[in-house]
């Protein structure tokens, strides 16, 4: 199911930010509003996650063609957890990735993270997700932004999003993560579309 942040959303959360932060409403006339940034809400979408880390955008397309080629379209945590080594990396997963890959399997087939019904408060969510090997704070972050659509998620550590901020705000500096949080604290509870709003505003040539 795609759940993310709707265009409406996007919209209502930045002209609520903008009318707080001169700033944001001089970006947004420059650049216009963002498009959405939708994923599918689920266990797939994690393990697409790890398969990507720290590979070419190409490299992950390649090994996940190989990875549903194997396992089959619905990619059944309980066929990867049965499934062989060698199998796997024939399918581009090195050995670190396997064990992300099988920790994630291993807690979702256990019951212990149900990923249709996380909890509501964020913290809570960020906590039980960063449970799975190989997946941190900024993954459980960008997973409860696109795919769950959670309306306040602000990834401080990101550098696109410090990168755009100091951008669009005119800072001297790229902000640190303690600063891009200090900064973001007076737009709750629209930060995620101010996330989105970031990326959107990093290597725009309009601003």
């Amino acid at each position: 199911m795609r759940v993310g942040l709707s265009a409406e959303a996007i919209r209502e959360g930045l002209d609520a930010i903008a009318a707080r932060e001169p700033a944001m409403g001089r970006a947004l006339e420059l650049t216009g509003y963002p498009e959405p940034r939708i994923r599918e809400r689920g266990y797939a979408t994690l393990l697409r996650t790890i398969v990507g880390q720290q590979v070419s955008v190409a490299a992950a397309a390649s090994m996940w063609r190989k990875l549903e080629a194997f396992l089959g379209p619905d990619l059944s945590p309980a066929q990867l957890l049965a499934s062989d080594f060698d199998s796997l990396r024939a399918c581009g997963l090195s050995r670190q990735k396997q064990g992300y890959a099988r920790s994630l399997c291993e807690l979702v087939e256990a019951g212990t993270l149900d990923l249709e019904s996380l909890p509501a408060d964020d913290e809570e969510a960020i906590a039980l997700l960063t449970r799975i090997k190989g997946i941190g704070r900024w993954s459980a972050e960008i997973y409860l932004l696109f795919a769950e659509g959670r309306a306040d998620i602000w990834p401080a550590g990101d550098l696109a999003v410090q990168a755009g901020l100091h951008k669009l705000l005119g800072l001297d500096e790229r902000p640190s993560e303690k600063r891009t949080r200090e900064l973001a604290e007076n737009w709750r509870p629209h930060r995620g579309a101010a996330a989105i709003f970031t990326w959107h505003c990093y290597n725009n040539p309009a601003l």
